[in-house]
């Protein structure tokens, strides 16, 4: 059955304005439909109260012809890291489980001040330390494609409640494939931004020169909108761009004439056979559609999961010092194995006698990497890659497996530690109906050009319009 969060955010915003149906319908929806797949799938960790969403749906209804901003009256998730004042913010741990936000955080306030609806807060892996959303004191996150599945992660609960339309889009996190991995394998469209693109602030940390948040949804269209309203400078966080904010929903609808990059050593052994040709056939599309394509070479993918694995855990065991059980939250004993596992190798790279063997190589490696997608990017406007090497795997699989865990990210841990943007969107279904997505990388402050090629590749096919029978 058709449902108005089926609809895009363009779509909801024009029948918001011409009375075909009101704020209040819409959250009533997403009530309704957050209670009949939570506990089937474990996507969410918390989420507000009724009366408070429906009394701020209300308000929103006497506003609404006052007011132009697509997201007002909108209802949407969070991933758990974010800081919304009188919510619980646990970041899928323990040690926060019962913590509350004394604060906004900088995205949250963005899209409350757009006059969006926060619904509730969406599980993940325990700090964003995972690829499975099974790394947590919750449970893991369910795929709705089939619930005996990983949904991805760290951000799968946000993936879950985008693909099962429990809202239209939701705010995830992404540090070396969280938005990305996710999106992928739970058919939906999701923006890890340029570093920098979108404040931090009020974000709970994982790897501080890595954290990017961005917009998860079920089109490219439907990103563009959000990131206009949550991408620009921020005096609470110094990493955070003052380039200005171009009108991304107003960019899409050019005419593809880019050159897109398909990096040989990408498409070698180990990527899934489905997942390949899935691809190949959205490249044949988009050659369709206008854009060159040319074979091009990343000399240094192989050592792109190295790199990641000792910067990351450096700078996550310096920010998780500061749970210490005494100013708030629970003990360090109430760690996941995996979050003790980063922290210790973390701890290792930075240690006296370590530190310039391992951890100032691996940055010295960053600069290499940094310079590799420049010389691409002189040629091309953006590359194709698989977001995944795998279809969704068996819950249990990766978390029981921590090298297989982290070679599942070896596709999406490059882009952050080079700071540029990568769009993920749905390419196709396999054999057996299990979402298939690659991702579009471009260089820094691309964005544009990244939902512009999504728009026109998701205006010419409909895998994104497809949801999970559940």
């Amino acid at each position: 059955m058709k449902q108005l969060i089926d609809k895009s955010i363009k779509e909801l915003a024009v029948g918001l304005r011409n009375g075909d149906f009101s704020s209040v319908d819409l959250v009533s929806e997403s009530i309704a439909r957050i209670n009949e797949i939570k506990t089937k799938t474990n996507s969410f960790i918390s989420t507000v109260s009724n009366e408070l969403v429906l009394n701020s749906a209300k308000e929103k209804d006497k506003n609404i012809k006052n007011v132009d901003n697509p997201l007002y009256g909108l209802p949407f998730t969070m991933k758990d890291i974010y800081q919304a004042k009188g919510t619980r913010t646990t970041s899928g741990s323990n040690v926060l489980i019962d913590y509350q936000s004394q604060y906004d955080s900088t995205v949250y306030k963005k899209v409350k001040d757009a006059g969006g609806i926060l619904l509730g807060k969406n599980n993940l892996d325990a700090w964003g330390h995972g690829g499975s959303s099974e790394n947590n004191d919750i449970g893991p996150v369910k795929n709705p494609y089939n619930l005996e599945l990983s949904a991805g992660g760290s951000s799968g609960g946000p993936a879950v409640s985008v693909a099962t339309r429990c809202v239209p889009y939701s705010i995830g996190e992404d540090t070396g494939g969280s938005i990305r991995n996710p999106s992928s394998w739970c058919g939906i469209t999701g923006l890890k931004v340029t570093y920098g693109r979108v404040s931090r602030y009020g974000a709970i940390a994982y790897a501080s020169s890595f954290d990017t948040v961005g917009p998860m949804a079920k089109t490219a269209e439907d990103c563009a909108y959000i990131l206009e309203n949550i991408a620009g400078y921020d005096p609470y966080d110094g990493n955070t761009s003052n380039i200005e904010v171009p009108k991304y929903s107003e960019i899409i609808n050019n005419k593809l004439d880019y050159t897109i990059g398909v990096p040989k050593e990408f498409f070698v052994k180990g990527l899934d056979k489905e997942v390949e040709t899935s691809i190949q056939n959205a490249v044949k599309e988009l050659k369709k559609l206008g854009c060159k394509i040319k074979e091009v070479s990343f000399p240094l993918f192989d050592f792109g999961v190295a790199l990641y694995y000792i910067i990351a855990p450096s700078e996550t065991s310096s920010n998780l010092g500061r749970y210490d059980g005494i100013r708030y939250g629970n003990g360090r004993d109430k760690f996941t194995e995996e979050t003790k596992r980063r922290i210790l190798i973390g701890t290792y790279s930075l240690s006296s006698g370590y530190y310039d063997e391992y951890y100032n190589q691996a940055q010295k490696a960053r600069t290499v990497l940094i310079e590799t997608y420049n010389n691409i990017f002189k040629s091309c406007d953006a590359i194709i890659s698989p977001v995944s090497p795998t279809l969704p795997i068996k819950i249990g699989e990766l978390i029981n497996d921590p090298i297989k865990n982290y070679l599942a990210d070896i596709y999406t841990v490059t882009q952050n530690p080079a700071g540029v943007p990568s769009l993920a969107i749905p390419t196709g279904f396999s054999k057996n109906n299990l979402p298939i997505g690659m991702q579009i990388v471009g260089p820094h402050f691309s964005e544009d050009k990244l939902l512009n090629i999504g728009h026109q590749f998701q205006l010419v096919t409909k895998y994104h319009e497809i949801k999970p029978n559940i």
